[in-house]
């Protein structure tokens, strides 16, 4: 809980998601999330928000100093399967760390398997800092752009499971509960 703590509230994390969820446009819609203030998509069963959770994370090459990686997220369901969010969650190594978001979703994809959606965030991220700054490419000041594609399985109308890739690195497990 400690490490939640200080990641949410460190200034660099608190500036990125303000832009994120909240700085005004000119036509008082969010910067970067636009929509925002507009209802989800038909298929979202009305639910206005997203909440993600990682028990679990598997590197495709171990190594002695990877820590396990818990991750949190919540999203904000979009008009046409678009969602912005933010995640907090410890890096591979230890490292409290945070990432804002926009995505797109594209459920039933698959029309033998409609319950398979595909989707795709993209934005920064920020913790790789010190001796693990390079562990993420483009890193800046523990700033680094990222993409994380992921394909899910809706188990009900609320709730997902779901593998989110990250890079070469490794892939996420986790569930997701809309509200």
């Amino acid at each position: 809980m400690r490490f939640f703590l200080r990641a949410l509230f460190r200034p660099a994390a608190v500036a990125t998601l303000g832009l994120l969820m909240g700085a005004p446009a000119m036509a008082g819609d969010s910067f970067l999330c636009p929509g925002y203030d507009q209802p989800p998509s038909a298929d979202s069963d009305a639910a206005r928000y997203e909440a993600f959770f990682s028990p679990y994370t598997h590197h495709w090459t171990p190594n002695s100093e990877h820590q396990q990686v818990y991750a949190i997220s919540v999203s904000r369901l979009l008009p046409e399967n678009r969602y912005c969010g933010f995640s907090l969650f410890n890096n591979s190594f230890g490292q409290p760390s945070a990432y804002a978001f926009v995505g797109k979703s594209w459920p039933g994809f698959w029309q033998a398997q409609p319950q398979l959606y595909v989707s795709v965030s993209a934005g920064i991220i920020y913790g790789y800092v010190g001796q693990y700054k390079n562990k993420v490419p483009l890193n800046v000041g523990g700033f680094a752009p990222v993409i994380v594609p992921a394909l899910g399985y809706r188990l009900s109308p609320k709730s997902t499971l779901e593998i989110q890739l990250l890079g070469t690195a490794a892939v996420m497990f986790g569930t997701t509960w809309r509200f």
